[in-house]
C-alpha cells in the first residue's frame, strides 16, 4: 500500500481493471468535478484543466490519471461522485471489484450522511411504463446545462440594414408570451403519464430568455386539457395584442402526433391551437408573427440513429405543380372585374404568419434530462441568446436542428444509450422574423 500521499494499492488496481470502461462511458461534468473539489481531492487548477478538454474521453483519461496521486480517500470520493451524478452502473462496477472492502463502503456511507445535497435518482433506471413509453424515451443522460449568457443585443447598424425586409418588431414589450408546462399528471385519470421531471427547468429557461427578449411571459402549470383550452383562448383575446408586434406560445407536456396531453390524460389538438390564433379568430394579431414551440413526444418510436453513409438525393414530389397550375387556370376564368375589385377589401388567408418548432419528428419521442431540461429547449435557449441579434428565427431553428442532430443520449446499460432526436419546424412566415433584441428605434 502507498502512504497518505497516494491512493491505496487495491483502489489503484480497481481503477486499472475498469479503466477502459470508465474512460469510454463516464460523464465528467461540472457537478462531478465539484463533488471531488468539495472533498478536496482536486484543486481549482486541476478542475479547470480537466473541464478544458473538449473530448469526453480525454477529459475522463485526465481525471483517471490524476486520481491515484490524490491521497487514500480519492477512490471513495470518486465512487461517491459517480453515485451523486447518477452513474450507478459505473459505481456498481467498482463496488463489485474484488479489491473493494468494508472500509471503503463505510467511508461512502459516512460521506452520504454529511452531504447537504440530496440528488434525485430518477435517472438511475429507465422504467418501462405499462401502456406507453413516453417517459422512458424522453429521459436521457447528458452533460450539458442551459446556458445563462445574457441575450446579445442587436446593433443599430444591423437593425437599419434589415428592418425593411422583416416583420416590424418595434414595440416594447415585443409581445406577450404564454408557457403551459404540465409536469405532474393525475395518477388516477392518467396513470400511464409519469411526472415530467426537468419540465420545471424548461419553463424557467423559457421565462428568462423571452423576458430578456422583451416579452411579458405568463407561466401556467399543470392544466387539464380543458384548462389548457380555456387558458389559450383567454390569452388569444387579450387586448394587449393590438399594440405589440408579435406573440409566443410554448407547450410543454407529454404528447402524441398532433396533440399534447392535459394532466387529466385528455388530449388537446395542436391544430385547434393554431386555429385560435389564425386570421379569422385572432384579428388583433393579423399580419404579426406568431411563434409556437412544442416540447412533447409526437409518438412512441425511439430514434436509435443510423451509421452515416452516402445516399441518393431526394427527388421532388410529383404532381404538386400540376395541381397548383390547374387551380390557377380555374381562377383566371372567374376573375373579378376591375371596378368590382376596387371596392373589395384585401383578403388574408385563413392562417398565415406562423412558425412552429417541434422537439421531435412525427411518430418519434423527445428527449428530456430530469435535471437539465429537454434537449430542444436547451438548444433553443442557447441559439436565441447567442444568435437572435443577427439571425432570423427560421435560421435559428435550422441551427437548433443542427445541434439536436449532433446530440446523443447517454444511458449505458439501457436500450436508450446513444439514442437520437431530430427537431423540425414548420413556417407560414411571409417575411424575415428578426427579434432585434434590446434595440428600440426612436421615432
Amino acid at each position: 500500500m502507498l502512504g497518505e500521499c497516494g491512493m491505496l494499492e487495491r483502489d489503484k488496481r480497481a481503477l486499472r481493471r475498469n479503466s477502459v470502461t470508465l474512460c469510454k462511458e463516464m460523464v465528467v461534468d461540472e457537478l462531478f468535478i465539484q463533488s471531488l473539489q468539495a472533498d478536496e481531492i482536486l484543486t481549482d487548477s486541476m478542475a479547470e484543466s480537466i473541464l478544458a478538454a473538449q473530448i469526453s474521453q480525454k477529459r475522463n483519461w485526465c481525471l483517471l490519471s490524476l486520481l491515484p496521486k490524490r491521497g487514500p480517500h480519492a477512490f471513495s470520493s470518486f465512487c461517491s461522485a459517480l453515485k451523486d451524478t447518477e452513474q450507478h452502473h459505473l459505481y456498481n462496477l467498482l463496488a463489485d471489484s474484488p479489491e473493494r472492502d468494508s472500509r471503503v463502503r463505510g467511508r461512502e456511507r459516512e460521506r452520504s450522511k454529511e452531504s447537504p445535497l440530496q440528488l434525485s435518482t430518477e435517472e438511475e433506471v429507465v422504467k418501462t411504463k405499462r401502456a406507453r413509453t413516453h417517459e422512458s424515451m424522453e429521459i436521457c443522460l447528458d452533460a450539458d446545462s442551459p446556458i445563462t449568457t445574457a441575450v446579445h443585443p442587436t446593433t443599430q447598424e444591423f437593425y437599419l440594414s434589415h428592418c425593411d425586409q422583416s416583420y416590424s418588431m418595434t414595440s416594447s414589450p415585443r409581445g406577450l408570451g404564454l408557457v403551459i408546462s404540465n409536469v405532474t399528471f393525475d395518477p388516477c385519470a392518467a396513470p400511464d403519464l409519469d411526472t415530467r421531471k426537468g419540465g420545471e427547468v424548461d419553463e424557467e429557461v423559457l421565462r428568462k430568455v423571452f423576458t430578456e427578449l422583451d416579452y411579458i411571459v405568463t407561466i401556467q402549470r399543470d392544466l387539464t386539457a380543458q384548462g389548457m383550452r380555456t387558458c389559450i383562448e383567454q390569452f388569444s383575446r387579450r387586448q394587449e395584442h393590438q399594440t405589440v408586434s408579435s406573440c409566443v406560445v410554448c407547450l410543454l407536456s407529454h404528447g402524441v402526433e398532433g396533440a399534447v396531453y392535459g394532466t387529466d390524460g385528455q388530449l388537446m389538438e395542436l391544430d385547434w391551437v393554431f386555429e385560435v390564433f389564425d386570421n379569422a379568430h385572432c384579428p388583433l394579431l393579423q399580419n404579426k408573427p406568431k411563434m409556437f414551440f412544442i416540447q412533447a413526444c409526437r409518438g412512441e418510436e425511439m430514434d436509435c440513429g443510423v451509421e452515416m453513409s452516402d445516399g441518393p438525393e431526394r427527388t421532388q414530389s410529383p404532381g404538386c405543380e400540376q395541381r397548383d397550375a390547374g387551380r390557377e387556370g380555374e381562377g383566371d376564368g372567374n376573375a373579378t372585374p376591375t371596378d368590382e375589385r376596387g371596392r373589395l377589401r384585401v383578403k388574408l388567408p385563413q392562417r398565415s404568419d406562423m412558425i412552429c418548432g417541434f422537439a421531435s419528428l412525427k411518430g418519434t419521442a423527445a428527449m428530456r434530462n430530469t435535471k437539465r431540461g429537454s434537449w430542444f429547449i436547451q438548444e433553443l435557449n442557447s441559439a436565441l441568446r447567442l444568435r437572435a441579434k443577427d439571425t432570423h428565427l427560421s435560421d435559428i431553428l435550422v441551427q437548433v436542428n443542427g445541434r439536436i442532430k449532433d446530440r446523443e443520449g447517454y444511458a449505458p446499460g439501457t436500450p436508450h444509450h446513444r439514442c437520437k432526436e431530430m427537431s423540425e419546424y414548420t413556417s407560414s412566415l411571409c417575411k424575415d422574423l428578426y427579434l432585434f433584441p434590446k434595440y428600440h428605434p426612436e421615432y
